[in-house]
């Protein structure tokens, strides 16, 4: 039971650190709801299970390759820059959002969370250096079924720190001014940008 709760803690922080997800999933609860950052982050997590999946059965390794690591970083780099300025175009729509309802469908929340997560290229970093080093700790002196075990223990680690950034992000919606909600996304939404434009300079060096 001590292992199971230090790897759920162990899913917490590796989802907790400011990054795209978080700044992308705070936004959509702001101007959606509760509902929809959920979704998000089920979104996001389905493409951390994907990338889990492939690093237990050794697929990760070729995620190494110079020209596999442009690609990521040069995707990253498109979806983050292109989700960022959409939201900044639409910050004046978060008070009419609050008042007549939904501005996207669940569907569109849980691609966009998949998509973020997929082609963030720090998430592959996170889980090649981190849960491949999980693996290679545990593999020696743990069983198959617990290796599972603790995956799954990442894994709801993850559902609760999601669910605790959708709550976040309904408070926020709920409590505070239109005005405020807007300064959250703007911030937010440069921080993607950032991310962005990070990636894409490091694609540009991986080139040259």
């Amino acid at each position: 039971m001590y292992s199971i709760i230090t790897y759920i803690l162990l899913g917490i922080s590796l989802a907790a650190p400011v990054g795209p997800v978080n700044a992308a999933q705070l936004d959509v609860g702001i101007k959606n709801g509760f509902f929809h950052a959920l979704i998000f982050g089920i979104g996001a997590l389905t493409a951390d299970i994907i990338y889990m999946i492939m690093v237990y059965f050794g697929v990760g390794q070729y995620m190494d390759s110079p020209y596999i690591k442009i690609f990521l970083w040069s995707f990253g780099c498109f979806v983050l820059t292109y989700t960022g300025i959409e939201n900044l175009l639409s910050l004046n729509k978060i008070k009419l959002d609050m008042k007549f309802g939904k501005r996207i469908r669940l569907r569109q929340a849980l691609i966009s969370g998949f998509l973020i997560s997929l082609l963030n290229p720090l998430t592959i970093l996170f889980w090649l250096g981190i849960y491949g080093s999980v693996l290679a700790a545990t593999s020696n002196s743990s069983q198959e079924n617990q290796l599972i075990i603790f995956s799954l223990s990442i894994v709801f680690g993850i559902i609760l720190w999601d669910t605790f950034m959708a709550f976040l992000s309904k408070s926020a919606r709920k409590f505070l001014s239109a005005k405020f909600l807007i300064i959250i996304s703007l911030i937010s939404s440069l921080c993607m940008i950032v991310f962005g434009i990070y990636f894409g300079i490091m694609a540009y060096s991986s080139l040259f």
